[in-house]
Formats: structure tokens, C-alpha cells, sequence
């Protein structure tokens, strides 16, 4: 993986093109440019993992990074301040858009590229890795004629690229798309984009007020940040309209919570959600050369606990000339709920967070993050420690899934009983 250029004789645009090339025909998702007191370190990161690429001279080092900025729009003459620029780029038929960052540190400015490739979106909603159940929930829940969905996960766990897939599908004449971002991330054809600049007062929320006035069908906003913009998005989704958008928490119970915190009154959340799709990405199994083993005892009682299936073999990674230690690309696990009459009424009338969740987690209604990944886990698509590596066991996991728990840590899988103290919501 690590990469030797001539620093001597190719001119620093050339190094540059170069550089930005291989990372994308890597499926790089960034190119991070670390400064020292000698040189610069360049890491691609591959399959949301960080792996050194090259090592640049301190020579190159300055005229390195004022090439990056000139070509993303930055200004090249501060370096004492943060800068944010894009760079538009077609590289092998493919529309990539490139984000660049810099960050002023003790040793020079740390510039990091950021490779958004949206092939994934355009494949539609089936390339994206939903179970055959998942993905029916979401055409339900987009074929729904008002309401709000919010598409939920840290950063970089795939969100926008959910979005872009069911606005897709909801992109026709009849509709009238309306969309805030910050940033506008891919222009589509037929629905009108606005970018927000906080800057002269084009927020967030004074942006949907005026989106309001023009007869949306379709709002999508980039994120919810902010109480105001919570509480107004709610209010659009009750008057007509589909609403879509992403915020940041981990799970769907989360997401009721973080709009229960956010002030949005609980008889307009109960009436105005419509699901809630939680997603992380693990890295996927490299098809070449994953090979099949016996599941240890541990892995056997951790899938008997959460599937009650008896697994025997499963798939793990060994590497080859394709891949990067056995594993090539990612897939999203998912958690897919949708909002049925005994839960709008649960959150109207305030019952009890381990009562909520009990509905919210009924087995006849939503199939869990770890029940997901643990799936694909016997499908072949990812391996168990991957699982393992993304799922909160304290978060995701409930006081009374005692049995899951000890069987995730590696205790005895008889459910004890905790006398805790449940919180209320």
C-alpha cells in the first residue's frame, strides 16, 4: 500500500493529481496530509481505517500544500486560521467530489481530502446492503404521504448516501423536492437545492420557513443541529409533508430521545415520526479469499442468545492481492423502525424508557443492529469482530437484555436479574 514517488523530478502538480488518482482508485474515503518538523506524512484512510501511504520530503512539504489549496480555492496566503474548500473532479467516469479541510497545527497546516464518490446512491436503495425485510420498511416508508424520517449514525457511516437513494426514487415530475444542506453534497436533477450560509443569516431553520411558502411535497434537510430546526421540521412533516433528514444518534430509541431533548412536544412527535433507519458500516469480506472456520463456543452462544440459531461455521478474513487484510469495501448494518399505533401512543403519554423500548424492540418490529450484523455475519459479508467492534453493548442494549449481554462479554448466558433503577423519560 505504501507509495514511492520521484519528489526530485515530478512537478508537485503531477504528485498531487497523482496522489488524489490512486487514493480514489483505492476507495479511499480521505487523504489526510500530517505535518511534522521533517517531513509530511500522507494516510489514506481505506475501508474506515487509517493506513500510511507516503512519506513527502520537507523539501516538497510547503509547495505540496499550497498546490492543494490553489486547486480547492483556498486562500493561499493565510495559514494561521482554519479553511474549508471542494475540488470538482471526473476521474474514470466516476463523480467525485473532493472536500478539503485545513487545520493549523505547531508543525505546518494539516490538510486532510475528502473523497465523496457517489456511485453508491445512484445504484439505488437496493445496493445499499438492507436486509430483504429492512428495505421493505423503507419503501413503505417512503411511499407514505407525510410524516418525517430521520436517517441516523455517526459521521461518515453512510447517512447521506441513504438519503440521496430514496430521494431517487421520490424524484418525479409529480413531486415538488425542496432540500437544505450544508453542504449541497450532490446536485440531482429536478429537485431544488439550497445551500444554507449561516454567515449572511441563511440558516437551517429561517431557510424551511421560506421553504414552507413553496409548496413542497418533499423537504429534505441535510442534518437537524438545533432545537429550531427540530421543532420546525416536525411541524412541516404534520401539515402535508414528507420530510427527510439525518441527525446524530445511535439507535431509534435514541432518536426519540434526542427530539424528546430537543423540545419537540410529545404529542407532535408522536403523531409526526414515521421511522427512524439507524445505520454503521463494517468492513465487508473480501469474496476472493474469505474462508470458512468452526465458530468458537463463545460465537456459537453469542448467536444462540441473539438469533436462537445454532451456528457452526462462519466466514473470516485471511488477505490477498485484491484486498487489505481480507477485507474489500464496506456494507452498512441496519436498524429499520417503523412507527406503529402502540408507540405514537407510548411517546405521547410519556410510559416509562424500559416499557418504550420493549415496544420499540419487539421482534415483530424491528430487527436490532447487532441481530443485523450478526445475520450478515452468516451470510458471508462480514466477520464477527466486526460486529463486535461497532456495537455499544451499554447503548444498544437494554437492562433486560441481561442474557445478550453476558453472552457478548463472555459470561454465563443465564439472564440475572439487576435491580436497577429504571430511568424515566
Amino acid at each position: 500500500m505504501f507509495k514511492e514517488y520521484d519528489y526530485e523530478k515530478l512537478p508537485v502538480v503531477d504528485i498531487v493529481n497523482a496522489m488524489i488518482l490512486d487514493a480514489a482508485s483505492k476507495n479511499a474515503s480521505d487523504i489526510h496530509f500530517d505535518p511534522t518538523p521533517t517531513v509530511l506524512n500522507v494516510r489514506i484512510r481505506v475501508d474506515g481505517e487509517l493506513i500510511n501511504y507516503a512519506t513527502v520530503p520537507e523539501s516538497v512539504k510547503n509547495p505540496l500544500i499550497t498546490r492543494i489549496k490553489i486547486i480547492s480555492g483556498m486562500n493561499i496566503t493565510e495559514s494561521r486560521l482554519p479553511q474549508d474548500g471542494a475540488i470538482k473532479n471526473i476521474i474514470e467516469d466516476d463523480d467525485l467530489d473532493l472536500r478539503v479541510s485545513s487545520l493549523p497545527t505547531v508543525y505546518g497546516e494539516k490538510v486532510v481530502i475528502r473523497i465523496l464518490n457517489y456511485k453508491m446512491s445512484m445504484n439505488g436503495l437496493e445496493s445499499l446492503g438492507f436486509s430483504n425485510q429492512n428495505l421493505e420498511k423503507v419503501k413503505k416508508l417512503i411511499n407514505v404521504p407525510n410524516g418525517i424520517i430521520l436517517i441516523t449514525g455517526a459521521t461518515g457511516t453512510g447517512k447521506s448516501t441513504t438519503v440521496y437513494s430514496m430521494l431517487q426514487i421520490l424524484n418525479t415530475t409529480e413531486r415538488n423536492i425542496i432540500t437544505v444542506e450544508d453542504p449541497v453534497e450532490m446536485k440531482l436533477s429536478g429537485v431544488n437545492q439550497v445551500q444554507t450560509m449561516s454567515e449572511i443569516g441563511l440558516t437551517f431553520a429561517n431557510t424551511l420557513r421560506s421553504i414552507l411558502r413553496q409548496d413542497p411535497d418533499v423537504i429534505m434537510i441535510g442534518e437537524i443541529r438545533d432545537d429550531e430546526t427540530a421543532r420546525i421540521a416536525v411541524r412541516a412533516s404534520i401539515t402535508g409533508h414528507l420530510v427527510l433528514s439525518t441527525i446524530h444518534t445511535n439507535n431509534s430509541l435514541n432518536t426519540i430521545e434526542r427530539l424528546l431533548d430537543m423540545d419537540v412536544e410529545r404529542y407532535l412527535l408522536g403523531s409526526a415520526l414515521t421511522g427512524v433507519i439507524s445505520q454503521r458500516l463494517v468492513k465487508r469480506l473480501c469474496p476472493k479469499c474469505r474462508t470458512s472456520r468452526p465458530a468458537t463456543p463463545y460465537e456459537k452462544n453469542v448467536f444462540k442468545q441473539v438469533l436462537g440459531m445454532d451456528v457452526t461455521d462462519i466466514y473470516t478474513p485471511v488477505g490477498c492481492n485484491e484486498c487489505y487484510q481480507g477485507y474489500k469495501g464496506r456494507i452498512a448494518i441496519q436498524e429499520v423502525l417503523v412507527l406503529n399505533q402502540d408507540i405514537r401512543d407510548a411517546i405521547t403519554n410519556n410510559i416509562r424508557k424500559d416499557e418504550l423500548r420493549k415496544l420499540v424492540y419487539n421482534k415483530e418490529n424491528t430487527i436490532t443492529l447487532l441481530e443485523d450484523g450478526l445475520a450478515k455475519v452468516i451470510e458471508g459479508l462480514t466477520s464477527f469482530e466486526e460486529i463486535l467492534r461497532v456495537i455499544d453493548i451499554e447503548d444498544d442494549l437494554g437492562t433486560e437484555d441481561i442474557a445478550i449481554k453476558n453472552a457478548l462479554i463472555g459470561k454465563d448466558p443465564t439472564p440475572i436479574q439487576e435491580e436497577t433503577e429504571i430511568e424515566i423519560l
